[in-house]
């Protein structure tokens, strides 16, 4: 027992030795003491961490809230446009020539762009777009926002918005539509993409058509759709509506006589406006070549230009009545005093003016009957240089229209002190000088009106603005009797007849330069008025470069006048002053004479 004792007491000895050798506090790792700095250390730069997390979270959640916000807004909100409505365009009579109609931008973020090959094809079909084409647009990845097709027709964007498609996304706006097309197209203008004047009564007024666009605040899921509006920031302001003074009835016949007109004679192009004699008011403003407004892909500067305000032209014969009612003011002749005008023609200096045919002795009624270069020139001779220019000047030649128009000319007259005798006989005339021809129609308005002369304008007006008495009444009247005269039986435009109706006006026929010389090309030109009891409009007719044997403004212009101003009184419901009887073709009619000067030696 005792030793059975003692092997109990050695194995426990040694089993407790054992546990003592190979415990974990025997690891030699555990016996390595650290510097106690190196602890101090460690301790400081984790509680430093921790404070420097303290002070962020303090800095952003305290002095940092509004930087957050704005870029949380960033990824989901959006400020969009509000695009303005550009007021209409309607005539006098309210019928509507440009409004706008809505439409969509569509654009794309390149980057966010995500579509399957269907869902591509069925874009490029409603964008009328090929797929290399819209590859194009979709391959730049750097830019975030691309236009993949302006002014898009609102039932195009619907359909475009319901393809789902990632990164598309549209914009409202409008597009300019013109009902009236070629017809109105030199009055109305256009606008640009931007829906911005370019060209007409839409740039002339682009202040007050476009009015001012509004924003709003909105939040935008992944797919570009709103699905909350935050707040209006501001609302648009639409246009103001703007009447002109333009019948379109009136506009209509007078654009479908012009057409005719020019492709008839083969002609270069053509103009004509219509004036109201009672307001100064624009009713009719036509021009050839013109364009559609609706579709200006392929325009050219020939169609663009705005013939009745920017061209100018050598008026010819038209202006003798200017001549005639300037001496006749002066005193220096009367309707009956007579005038040698044989043997058809006149040498100036080293210079020979001629007629188209020779009449010998004529009165001044004649002598503008029968448009006579040389009665009219030895009137003028009788006046001074600035006389003539003075009353030109009072008469708005030579000085822009105002109209408010873009683009309207101011013609030339050059100044009275340069004036050579041979000069001022052709000017008389209407050579040597330009005009356009809304300005020759408002010079013509002033035997119209008793020698009145109104403001033009082509915005409706309610009232006529004060005039300016030009000639005393009863200069006007003469010449108005004259031109009746002349556009009778026996003067230069028996064409310009219309059944029921008195008319008065004047032919013209001008010679063209060409590099500073006269060539055997013409403008052939037609201003008159009616009815002559008491007149209510003003035609102007131009005719440039008819081609063929017929070019004379009694055989081309007159025409044109008479079908539009029968036309018009007709649609202005104008009572007739005349009996309705037609004229008959074998009344004499005479040409007015395009003959310019020449030198001594002989005919030019």
């Amino acid at each position: 027992m005792a030793k059975l004792t003692r092997v109990v007491s050695r194995i426990r000895s040694g089993g407790a030795s054992t546990r003592r050798k190979g415990s974990f506090g025997d690891n030699a790792l555990l016996k390595v003491k650290l510097p106690e700095w190196r602890t101090k250390i460690v301790l400081g730069g984790l509680s430093l961490g921790f404070l420097a997390l303290a002070g962020k979270v303090i800095y952003l959640q305290a002095f940092s809230t509004s930087y957050l916000q704005k870029q949380g807004e960033a990824r989901y909100a959006r400020t969009i446009d509000l695009p303005a409505s550009r007021g209409k365009i309607v005539d006098r009579n309210g019928t509507v020539l440009a409004s706008s109609l809505p439409a969509s931008s569509v654009w794309v973020e390149p980057d966010q762009f995500a579509a399957r090959s269907d869902q591509k094809i069925q874009l490029a079909k409603l964008l009328n777009l090929s797929s290399k084409e819209l590859d194009a647009k979709l391959s730049d990845e750097d830019r975030s926002f691309v236009y993949l097709q302006r002014q898009v027709d609102a039932s195009i964007a619907e359909q475009i918005s319901s393809l789902g498609i990632r990164g598309i996304h549209r914009q409202r706006e409008y597009k300019r539509y013109y009902p009236e097309g070629e017809t109105m197209a030199h009055v109305v203008g256009f606008t640009n993409i931007e829906d911005r004047g370019q060209e007409g009564i839409e740039l002339a007024l682009n202040g007050d058509l476009s009015g001012q666009a509004g924003h709003r605040r909105v939040i935008k899921d992944n797919l570009g759709r709103v699905v909350e509006d935050v707040i209006p920031l501001r609302e648009p302001v639409n246009g103001q509506d703007v009447q002109l003074s333009i019948d379109s009835k009136v506009q209509f016949h007078a654009f479908a006589a012009l057409k005719e007109a020019v492709k008839e004679y083969n002609a270069e192009s053509g103009a004509v406006v219509v004036l109201d004699v009672v307001t100064g008011e624009v009713l009719a403003l036509a021009n050839w070549p013109t364009y559609n407004p609706n579709q200006r892909s392929r325009l050219s500067g020939q169609q663009l230009r705005n013939r009745v305000m920017t061209d100018t032209f050598e008026p010819g014969s038209t202006m003798k009545p200017f001549t005639t009612a300037l001496a006749l003011e002066t005193g220096r002749v009367k309707p009956l005093t007579m005038i040698q005008t044989a043997p058809g023609k006149m040498t100036i200096g080293s210079h020979t003016i001629h007629d188209s045919h020779a009449h010998g002795m004529l009165t001044v009624e004649e002598i503008l009957q029968k448009s006579s270069n040389i009665g009219t020139a030895k009137m003028a001779l009788q006046m001074a240089p600035k006389e003539m220019w003075d009353f030109y000047a009072n008469l708005g030649l030579g000085q822009a229209p105002k109209l408010g128009f873009p683009g309207a000319a101011a013609g030339r007259i050059r100044p009275f002190k340069s004036w050579k005798p041979i000069e001022q006989a052709t000017m008389s005339y209407g050579h040597g000088l330009s005009v356009s021809l809304i300005q020759l129609a408002r010079a013509y308005s002033v035997f119209a009106r008793d020698g009145e002369l109104l403001p033009v304008s082509l915005i409706r007006q309610n009232q006529a603005a004060p005039g300016v008495q030009v000639v005393k009444v009863e200069t006007a009247r003469a010449v108005r009797k004259m031109l009746e005269m002349a556009a009778g039986p026996g003067g230069t435009a028996p064409k310009a007849y219309v059944q029921g109706y008195r008319v008065a006006g004047k032919t013209g026929t001008a010679h063209k330069q060409e590099n500073g010389r006269y060539v055997n090309k013409y403008v052939s030109s037609f201003v008159g008025f009616a009815p002559v009891s008491a007149p209510r409009v003003v035609v102007a007719v131009m005719i440039d470069d008819p081609k063929g044997k017929i070019y004379f403004g009694g055989d081309v212009a007159a025409p044109i006048f008479a079908r539009i101003t029968n036309d018009a009184l007709r649609s202005l419901r104008v009572a007739p002053d005349a009996p309705m009887l037609p004229l008959k073709t074998s009344d004499l009619g005479l040409s007015d004479s395009p003959a310019l000067v020449s030198l001594s030696r002989g005919p030019q």
